[in-house]
Parts: C-alpha cells; sequence; structure tokens
C-alpha cells in the first residue's frame, strides 16, 4: 500500500510540474516562432514598398531589427522571367532556386508565403508590368528555432530528471509518518494475536472438559456449548489476523526476487481443492464444473495458493444460487496462469464491489454471520497472499455474466 501511495504522489507530482513546464517551454517556443514570423512579414512588406535602407551598427531603436534578414525584390514578367533583382545587400541567388520560388509564389493564390523547396520566404504584388516579388532567407530563423526545440527539450528531460529525484525523496519524508503507524498497527495485530491465543486455547480446553462431563443440566450445558462455539469463532480470527500480520510482513520486508517461491502444477492444485468442494457444494444446492488446463505450472506458494482457491470455492458455492454451477477455470495466457471462479448468485452492486477486498467487509448483514459464517477477512487474506506470490486478483459481478474471481500469477 505505501509503495503504491509513493508511486502515485511521484506520478502526480511529475505530471503537474511536467505539464506547468510544457506550458511555459511551449508558450516560449511559440512566442518565438509567431515573433519570427512577424519580423519576416514586416521586412518583406517592407522591400516589397521599397523602403529597405541601410543599416547602422550600434542602432538600439529596435526600428531596423527586422533588416536584420536578408532580402530581395525581383521585379518578374507576366510569364515569370525575372527582370532584375535588388535588397539590402550583395546577394546571389541560384537560378534554379529563383525560379522554384517564382514558381510557388506566381502558383499560389496567396500574397505571400514559403517556398517548399528552400528556406525562403515570399511576399508578391502585382505591378503594371508584371509582379514584384520580395524574398528573405529564414535559414537562420528556422535554425534558430531548431535550437530554441532542442534546448526546451534538454530542458524538459533534465527538469524531470531532477523532479524524479526530488518527488522521490519528499514522498520517502512525507508517507515516513505513514509507514510508522502502518507497522505500529501491524505489530499490533501480530502481538494482540499472539497474546489471545494462549487464553483462547485454554477456553476451548475447559470447555471441552465440561462439554465431557457427565451429569451437567442441560440448561447449563446450553451455554457451554455456545462459549465453546464462540471461542471456536474467535480462535478463527486470531488465526487470520495473523495470517494477514505475516502477509503484511512479507510484503513490507521481501522483494519479489526473494519471495519463497516454488514451481507448482497449478492445475492439480486446484483440481484437488474443487474435488474436496464436490460435497461442501452438494450440500449447498450447487455444483462445481472445472476447466482446468492441465500441466500448468506457475512459481507460488503451495500452501498460500491452496488457501486462496480454497476461500474463492467457499464464496462461490456459499453465495450460489440452487441449482447452478460454479465454473472453475483455469487457462494460460502468455507467461502468467490465469484462474477464474464464477457462480450465478445476486449481483454485487459497484459499491460492494470496490471494497469486496478490504478487512472486514462483508455485503451482507453483520448479524447473519452464523448463517454465513466468518468475519469477512477471507477475500482480504487470499489479496494478500496472492500480492505476496507477486500475482494480481479482481472481481467482477453482474447480472448477465455472475459474479467472477480471477486470479493471475
Amino acid at each position: 500500500m505505501l509503495a503504491r501511495l509513493r508511486r502515485e504522489f511521484i506520478a502526480i507530482s511529475m505530471l503537474l510540474v511536467g505539464l506547468v513546464l510544457l506550458g511555459v517551454l511551449g508558450s516560449s517556443l511559440l512566442s518565438n516562432a509567431m515573433m519570427q514570423r512577424s519580423f519576416t512579414l514586416e521586412l518583406l512588406q517592407r522591400a516589397i514598398d521599397g523602403q529597405i535602407e541601410d543599416i547602422t551598427l550600434g542602432d538600439t531603436t529596435g526600428e531596423q531589427s527586422a533588416d536584420l534578414m536578408l532580402a530581395v525584390v525581383v521585379e518578374v514578367s507576366p510569364d515569370g522571367t525575372p527582370y532584375a533583382g535588388y535588397g539590402n545587400t550583395a546577394i546571389e541567388i541560384p537560378d534554379d532556386m529563383l525560379q522554384e520560388v517564382i514558381i510557388d509564389a506566381l502558383s499560389s493564390s496567396e500574397s505571400s508565403g514559403n517556398c517548399s523547396e528552400y528556406h525562403v520566404a515570399w511576399m508578391k504584388t502585382q505591378t503594371p508590368w508584371g509582379w514584384r516579388i520580395a524574398l528573405v532567407d529564414t535559414f537562420s530563423r528556422a535554425a534558430s528555432l531548431r535550437v530554441q526545440t532542442l534546448t526546451s527539450l534538454v530542458i524538459f528531460a533534465v527538469s524531470m530528471g531532477v523532479l524524479f529525484v526530488i518527488s522521490y525523496l519528499l514522498s520517502g519524508w512525507a508517507l515516513r509518518p505513514v509507514a510508522r503507524a502502518w507497522e505500529r498497527q501491524r505489530r499490533f495485530v501480530s502481538d494482540a494475536s499472539h497474546e489471545l491465543k494462549t487464553p483462547l486455547a485454554v477456553i476451548l480446553a475447559n470447555t471441552q472438559i465440561l462439554q465431557g462431563t457427565e451429569g451437567i443440566p442441560e440448561e447449563t450445558r446450553r451455554w457451554i456449548d455456545s462459549t465453546a462455539d464462540e471461542a471456536g469463532h474467535m480462535k478463527g480470527l486470531v488465526e487470520d489476523l495473523l495470517t494477514l500480520a505475516r502477509a503484511d510482513e512479507q510484503a513490507a520486508t521481501t522483494a519479489k526476487a526473494e519471495r519463497n517461491l516454488e514451481s507448482v502444477d497449478v492445475s492439480e492444485l486446484v483440481s484437488r481443492c474443487a474435488l474436496e468442494f464436490d460435497a461442501v457444494a452438494f450440500e449447498r444446492g450447487c455444483s462445481i464444473e472445472c476447466s482446468l488446463v492441465p500441466g500448468l505450472h506457475a512459481p507460488a506458494d503451495q500452501e498460500g495458493l491452496k488457501r486462496v482457491v480454497r476461500t474463492l470455492l467457499d464464496n462461490a458455492t456459499k453465495y450460489a444460487s440452487g441449482g447452478t454451477p460454479v465454473r472453475v477455470t483455469l487457462t494460460g495466457e502468455g507467461k502468467h496462469a490465469r484462474l477464474s471462479v464464477n457462480n450465478r448468485g445476486e449481483v454485487i452492486s459497484p459499491e460492494d464491489l470496490s471494497h469486496i477486498f478490504d478487512r472486514f467487509y462483508r455485503t451482507d448483514d453483520a448479524r447473519e454471520r452464523q448463517k454465513n459464517g466468518g468475519f469477512g477477512l477471507g477475500l482480504a487474506i487470499a489479496k494478500s497472499l496472492v500480492e505476496s506470490m507477486g500475482g494480481k486478483i479482481s472481481a467482477t459481478s453482474d447480472a448477465a455474466s455472475g459474479t467472477t474471481f480471477t486470479v493471475s500469477l
């Protein structure tokens, strides 16, 4: 849980800052591109109007900033033949380039544009003797935008890397109190469960002795039997809490590569568990149908996986409608073994489904424990065991396909 919270903290931080950074860098790049385009159009207009003047070094007015690009004006006959060219500097234009730009300009319905083959922007106006076309070299503008784009990408990548490191460190600091509280809770559950085992063992032993004693009045025996039943329920609860505490400890201290997993014949294990529950299903008015791929192996804890399968079969047969089958399916999907247990019964609402693996959560009324048994820990334990084996467990429920629990290893 803490690892997931940390990942979410880092992801949210990087997403928010990344979007802001992209907005700033993108706005700067767009603003520069629009400004350079504006300068280009201003120079083209001034060139075509014959307003290009000599450039003075050291000018600080900013009025001639657009003239710092290379500009040429070409007089063109109606058939596209250039008469002459002049500009604010001596510029040599290759004939093929000039001809290509003239063709682009005259074939376009726009008054200005860019040559598709060369880094040249143009603007045209019609004259009594043909056309006047102003040309500006935009290579430096394109190069500047490329450099700015590359610089922005480098800044973004470096910033996101630095942000990741900072977010990782800050998330560890921010979640430290939560981790301490979680550890204290886990230790409390484990220690309390251990401490409860001894008095429960004494209570169960004493009640067993009393149950075997002759001459106890029937009314008194009823209270003894009730005490024995509740002590048995509490023993089951304590054992479930210890299982959860051990699973939490293993998840917190053991890396995936260090988990004590072995190659388990999942097909055989599921088949044995289904066979064990045949009689249970018959008593509960349903049946079990299996469709298992034979010889399917997966790294798992055999006892833990057996408990997971039994929990799913117990729930499925418990809540299945009378006369309906519980379908157990095991398939191999790529490198994963996929087990699904489906039953037809009352549909679990989306609100309940989102909490189905929460500890002590029950979809039925809490007062019905005597009817259905359990403390709402079975699925929570199954989830902890599956995740401790590096797998995933999920549940779906709808009227069309029933309720399905799926385990992927």
